[in-house]
């Protein structure tokens, strides 16, 4: 998603603020962080959609409001639209009727935290790619959830690592299904990013899932059929 929380390369923020030592400045951030995990293992949703709630915020809302202020809205879109609690009841903090939901218990919590969050799927499918092809990220600008940061669009890459197949993160958010699509670690030269602003000799490695690449000829193909 094209939206504000997609800061990367973008000019007018300033440098990146690394003084904070602690995981949580207020007490009421604490709050949040525990209560999203608490509401997370009810699984009414995955991880994906749960980053694309946050994303959703007002542009405004979102540059002025802090990281666990984005947990926290990002939250109560997710129990509303799943039914868990209504407007009124956000606004009240008050319940009008019980859950049929139960929380998961210490056991259950140490499960779910021990089991991680394996991706990796099988998929029939070969990979378009292999490590050491020249790609291309896709321009496209999608409304929802995508793990392609803008400033790569349109860019040239090399693949140097190919991780086989994964959850395809977009359509995990979309419609919850485990879809799978081979995962690339894609290398873009720090000039071909951002030029002259850019040191000499840096580079940028990004993980990208196939659908958001296409090869250098198909690129340039579609550079001739709009001069055609």
């Amino acid at each position: 998603m094209n939206g504000a929380h997609d800061l990367g390369g973008k000019h007018g923020f300033g440098e990146v603020d690394y003084s904070q030592q602690e995981n949580f400045v207020h007490a009421w951030e604490e709050k949040v962080f525990a209560m999203t995990l608490a509401c997370g293992m009810l699984g009414q949703w995955n991880l994906d959609q749960s980053r694309f709630a946050r994303e959703r915020a007002d542009p405004a809302e979102y540059l002025a409001g802090s990281y666990y202020e984005h947990w926290l809205h990002g939250l109560e879109i997710l129990l509303v639209e799943h039914g868990m609690v209504t407007e009124q009841e956000l606004q009240s903090g008050k319940s009008d009727s019980p859950t049929p939901l139960t929380a998961a218990t210490p056991r259950r919590v140490d499960e779910i935290i021990g089991s991680g969050g394996p991706t990796e799927l099988d998929d029939a499918a070969p990979a378009l790619f292999s490590v050491g092809d020249t790609v291309v990220v896709n321009t496209d600008n999608t409304t929802m959830h995508t793990r392609a940061p803008t400033y790569v669009k349109g860019k040239a890459g090399r693949i140097v690592s190919h991780y086989g197949s994964h959850i395809f993160a977009d359509e995990h958010a979309a419609t919850g299904k485990k879809q799978p699509q081979h995962l690339y670690c894609v290398k873009f030269s720090a000039d071909s990013l951002w030029s002259d602003a850019a040191r000499q000799g840096d580079s940028v490695h990004l993980d990208l899932f196939e659908p958001y690449l296409i090869s250098l000829q198909q690129h340039i193909a579609s550079l001739q059929n709009l001069d055609a």
